[in-house]
């Protein structure tokens, strides 16, 4: 069973940093694309950033050179390190797992990210 369990949400100031985490249990990450999503309330979820590689890494316009994505294989965990962070951010941020060729899509539960002015 597949499981991605994000923590490290919450409230902070507008300027401010949090790092989000996705331990994963079930699969590899190294084997998959590792994504972090967000919703806010009334839009579509959107891709924040992708890590496809140890070296190759996408991210949405919005979030370029404030955000950065990592991951830590051995502890099958990925990261999202949010700096400077603007009202606009807030929103659901979900961990997401797609394996290479593969059909499977797989999501968190979400956490909450609230950034205040």
């Amino acid at each position: 069973q597949v499981q991605l369990v994000e923590s490290g949400g919450g409230l902070v100031q507008a300027g401010g940093s949090l790092r989000l985490s996705c331990a994963a249990s079930g699969i590899i990450i190294s084997g998959n694309v590792m994504g972090w999503y967000r919703q806010a309330p009334g839009k579509q979820r959107e891709l924040v950033a992708a890590i496809i590689s140890s070296s190759s890494t996408n991210y949405a316009g919005s979030v370029k050179g404030r955000f950065t994505i990592s991951r830590d294989n051995a502890k099958n965990t990925v990261y999202l390190q949010m700096n400077s962070l603007k009202p606009e951010d807030t929103a659901v941020y979900y961990c997401n797992a797609r394996p290479y060729g593969g059909l499977e899509n797989y999501w968190g539960q979400g956490t909450q990210v609230t950034v205040s002015s």
